[in-house]
């Protein structure tokens, strides 16, 4: 509350850029980029104000179907992220965005695009909001043999909503998170000998699974150092270099890792190699960094 100002001081005094974001909705946007039209649906939560119709117009633009839940009482959640140089300080506003229900997952009309999806990606940040939600599509994935991908989101997860977390963690089919998140998830789980990215994931595709017919897939990515894969069933681990890339053509780091898992979706989706589905995420987020803002 005390920094409720800065979005509008920003907007009225800096000329601040207004763009769509949200952690699974840019992943969602991002992959609808590599899939044939139609193939994604994202459903959340939104205040019914102008921010929300931002967010409804870009996705139509990016071809994703929304479904949202509006919440009249609170408004769309906001991000402001303020860049010095190559780094940036973010300031959030969860808004509506912390106030969905699994009574609308559940609503006949949207469990049906449920039943009718093969893939189910849930953001860890859902973790904080309406956990019950995130376990149900995790459940269903499990009974019906559909992939199930999470992310780790944000180091405060694993750390502060380990329990959420933990109800989840059978039904990963894959879980993508950067190097600070897998060392989060790590002092959070007390596995104390275990500090470096290929060690964790080994350990995480470990863990007991729901749904024996897939293996677990675990990504770490590392900035600019290799992603790390993990699979279950598979001793050791793999390393995929990154696209490089100057200092001087990195424009905005925001939503990196959301284009990474938008990318490595659409491979899945298009039934490639892990390998080519990790490089598609890769390109994707190297696109990504050379514009201001995740689009």
């Amino acid at each position: 509350r005390p920094h409720r100002g800065l979005f509008d001081d920003l907007i009225d005094n800096w000329s601040a850029e207004t763009t769509a974001g949200g952690g699974a909705q840019n992943t969602a946007r991002g992959s609808q980029y590599m899939l044939p039209p139609d193939s994604v649906v994202y459903i959340g939560c939104v205040g019914n104000d102008s921010y929300a119709e931002t967010l409804r117009e870009s996705c139509q633009k990016a071809g994703v179907r929304t479904e949202y839940l509006v919440d009249g009482t609170h408004p769309t959640g906001r991000c402001s992220v303020v860049i010095t140089g190559k780094n940036r300080s973010l300031c959030t506003e969860l808004g509506a965005a912390n106030h969905y229900k699994l009574e609308h997952l559940q609503r006949p009309d949207i469990w049906k695009i449920v039943q009718s999806a093969q893939i189910y990606f849930v953001g860890g940040y859902h973790l904080t909001v309406c956990p019950e939600a995130a376990l149900a599509l995790a459940k269903e994935a499990a009974a019906k043999n559909k992939i199930f991908v999470m992310s780790l989101s944000a180091p405060f997860i694993p750390a502060a909503f380990k329990d959420a977390l933990d109800k989840t963690d059978p039904f990963w089919d894959y879980i993508v998170g950067n190097e600070s998140e897998a060392l989060a998830w790590a002092q959070s789980h007390g596995v104390k000998k275990v500090r470096v990215c290929s060690a964790i994931a080994e350990h995480l595709a470990n863990l007991p699974k729901a749904n024996a017919q897939r293996p677990r897939v675990v990504l770490i990515t590392q900035g600019s150092s290799p992603t790390v894969i993990a699979v279950s069933g598979t001793p050791g681990y793999k390393e995929i270099p990154v696209r490089k890339i100057s200092a001087e053509d990195i424009i905005d780091t925001t939503g990196a890792g959301d284009a990474f898992a938008g990318g490595l979706l659409a491979g899945i989706m298009l039934q490639k190699s892990l390998e080519t589905s990790v490089n598609m995420g890769h390109w994707l987020a190297h696109q990504g960094i050379k514009q201001m803002g995740p689009k």
